[in-house]
């Protein structure tokens, strides 16, 4: 592993350069990976993985057929490289946990009577591992259980592969039964097409991944967005206006802009009135919003939010309340005007993506 400085503490990566894609096929050449589920994750990692030239299989139930007619439509063939969940697990030797949170609790005992000696339980998030107690998941000790968590959606773990970007990615062992589960864990990791990985534990990883997803990457966003909007319409504000100000600039500049060099030079690169005020407001800002992160932060930790998202996400009737909580979203006049504008923006050739594009980040073979 390489010794990187993050902010003044060196933390330990793996890059591409250390653990080739090479070097991945040759760890995984005898093992079937078996990919439970064809929702978010699912799709992404798989084809990943399928494109890098590795032995994948699908494991989706038929009960969503939706799900399973998007696998036939990518290019998975049923009965040779799709199948249903149970005879899936039987098959694979990596048998990935790429379901929901809920849905893993609900086929685990499927999983668990299928999973053979030696094989590789993986997870893409810490949530089933630790909190075993609500979930009721604990893996035989005859298995290796590892983790690989892209720091991003499964649409963008794909996008990135394609662009040749690749996304990063935690790693993380919370079982060696083999001996060989950090190696097999890395291979997987490169194989799903991480741009870098870098290790954490199963906790660690659960606890930032709902702490960041309620917080600034997802729940804070929208929240702060809305009572910014919501406050400029109050004062006579146009829609378009309200709008602009609150997300358009955001999402197609400014991000842009820190994603390219940091907030720093972001705020270097606006004028001197937009630099000052956001100086000026930083503090007060997180004065407000210091003592919600950490209500958040104790509430992942007890286990409060996962009772919440099994007790709900868990529901028979939850689809279709989820269903009517989007669009009551969709529908509110901020992301009216929204669609709008998206509408008037200037229209982008789009890229070609061939089967000629393959590697550990999409590049095409040489």
């Amino acid at each position: 592993m390489a010794k990187i400085d993050f902010g003044g503490v060196k933390e330990d990566v793996v890059t591409r350069k250390e653990f080739s894609l090479a070097r991945a096929r040759k760890v995984l050449k005898n093992e079937t990976i078996a990919v439970l589920g064809y929702g978010v994750q699912g799709p992404a990692q798989a084809l990943n993985m399928r494109d890098n030239g590795f032995n994948v299989i699908i494991g989706q139930s038929k009960k969503f057929m939706g799900d399973w007619n998007r696998a036939i439509k990518d290019g998975w063939k049923p009965g040779k490289t799709l199948f249903e969940l149970e005879e899936a697990t039987q098959r694979g030797t990596v048998v990935q946990m790429l379901v929901s949170d809920a849905a893993q609790k609900s086929i685990w005992p499927s999983v668990k009577k299928n999973l053979n000696d030696g094989d590789a339980l993986y997870f893409s998030h810490g949530f089933s591992i630790v909190y075993k107690d609500q979930t009721k998941i604990i893996p035989p000790p005859d298995v290796d259980v590892i983790l690989v968590a892209p720091k991003g959606s499964g649409l963008n773990v794909r996008r990135n592969f394609l662009s040749g970007a690749g996304i990063n990615s935690s790693f993380g062992v919370f079982q060696d039964y083999t001996g060989n589960a950090e190696e097999r864990t890395i291979a997987l990791g490169i194989a799903v097409g991480s741009g870098y990985l870098f290790p954490t534990t199963f906790e660690s990883e659960v606890y930032s991944d709902l702490t960041g997803e309620r917080g600034v990457l997802m729940g804070c966003l929208a929240g702060v967005m809305e009572a910014q909007y919501d406050v400029l319409r109050k004062n006579g504000h146009s829609p378009s206006e309200a709008f602009n100000e609150t997300v358009e600039e955001l999402t197609q500049s400014l991000i842009r802009l820190v994603d390219e060099n940091g907030m720093d030079w972001m705020y270097q690169n606006c004028s001197a009135t937009a630099q000052r005020g956001a100086l000026d407001w930083k503090p007060k800002f997180k004065k407000a919003t210091l003592p919600v992160f950490k209500e958040l932060y104790k509430r992942v930790a007890d286990g409060s939010e996962t009772r919440r998202v099994l007790k709900v996400c868990g529901a028979k009737d939850y689809k279709k309340k989820l269903d009517k909580e989007l669009a009551a979203m969709r529908d509110s006049e901020m992301w009216r005007a929204g669609a709008a504008a998206r509408s008037l923006r200037p229209k982008e050739k789009a890229k070609v993506v061939t089967k000629a594009t393959k590697g550990v980040g999409g590049r095409k073979k040489n």
